[in-house]
C-alpha cells in the first residue's frame, strides 16, 4: 500500500556520526538532548527538515528553514534519560559512525513504483466510482469492567461490622456480566480476516509472468 524504502539499521553512537555524513528530512532522537549537542543536531537536517528531541525537559520541535535558520517550538514537558556520551579510543579519538549512503532508486525499482501507483489509482476510482467507501479495520471490543460491591458499616456496641449492601442496579448487573462471560466461553473465537488486499488482487489478474507479479507483490504471500 506504502511505498516506504526498505528501512536501514546502524547500530552506534549517534554524537560520533561521521561528518561527511548527509542530511535527512525527518530525525527523531529518544534520548536527552544536552544543549552543548543542540547544534550538532541541527546540522543534520536539510533544508526543510523536522527535529524532535528532548532538551532541558521539553520535548522540542526545530524546523530548518534555511541554511542558518531554524524554528524551535517546545512541545510538551518530559523527562528523558540523557544521551551516552562518546567514548574515546586507545589513541584519544572517537570512533565514527558511518550511516548508509543515500543511494537513487534503479530503473527496475522505479518501473515497480509506478505500476503499482497506476493500479492503485485505478482501483481509488472504481472505488469511488461504486460509491464504496474504505474500511478502517475493526476494534476490538472491550469487556466490561465489573464493580465492586459497596458494603455499609454498622456499629454494634463498640464494633464496626461491615454489612453488604446490594440494590437492583448490582444485581442487574451482576448478572449481565455473567451473561457475557457465559457467551465469550461459549462462543469459540474467531480469528479476524485480514482486509481484502485490493492491489495484490490486481496485479495477480494482470498477464504477467509470475516471476514479475512475485517482483511487484515484493516477494510476499499475502
Amino acid at each position: 500500500r506504502f511505498e516506504f524504502c526498505e528501512p536501514a539499521f546502524v547500530v552506534g553512537n549517534c554524537l560520533e556520526i561521521a561528518s561527511d555524513s548527509h542530511q535527512y528530512d525527518r530525525i527523531y532522537c529518544g534520548a536527552g538532548v544536552q544543549k552543548d549537542h543542540e547544534n550538532y543536531m541541527k546540522i543534520l537536517l536539510k533544508v526543510g527538515g523536522i527535529l524532535v528531541m528532548p532538551i532541558e525537559d521539553q520535548l522540542t520541535q526545530i524546523l530548518r528553514t534555511g541554511q542558518n535558520t531554524w524554528e524551535s517550538k517546545n512541545i510538551l514537558a518530559v523527562s528523558f534519560a540523557p544521551l551516552v556520551q562518546p567514548n574515546r579510543n586507545d589513541n584519544g579519538k572517537h570512533d565514527t559512525v558511518g550511516l548508509p549512503p543515500c543511494a537513487v532508486r534503479n530503473l527496475q525499482d522505479l518501473a515497480r513504483i509506478y505500476i503499482r501507483r497506476t493500479l492503485r489509482n485505478f482501483i481509488n476510482e472504481e472505488m469511488k466510482a461504486k460509491g464504496i467507501a474504505q474500511k478502517a479495520p475493526p476494534k476490538r471490543k472491550r469487556r466490561r469492567c465489573r464493580r465492586r460491591r459497596i458494603n455499609t458499616y454498622v456499629f454494634v456496641g463498640n464494633q464496626l461490622i461491615p454489612q453488604p449492601l446490594d440494590s437492583e442496579e448490582d444485581e442487574r448487573m451482576e448478572d449481565d456480566n455473567k451473561e457475557e462471560e457465559d457467551k465469550d466461553h461459549s462462543e469459540p473465537l474467531k480469528p479476524e480476516e485480514p482486509p481484502r488486499n485490493l492491489l495484490r488482487e490486481k496485479i495477480m489478474s494482470l498477464p504477467l509472468p509470475e516471476s514479475l507479479k512475485a517482483y511487484l507483490t515484493y516477494y510476499r504471500e499475502k
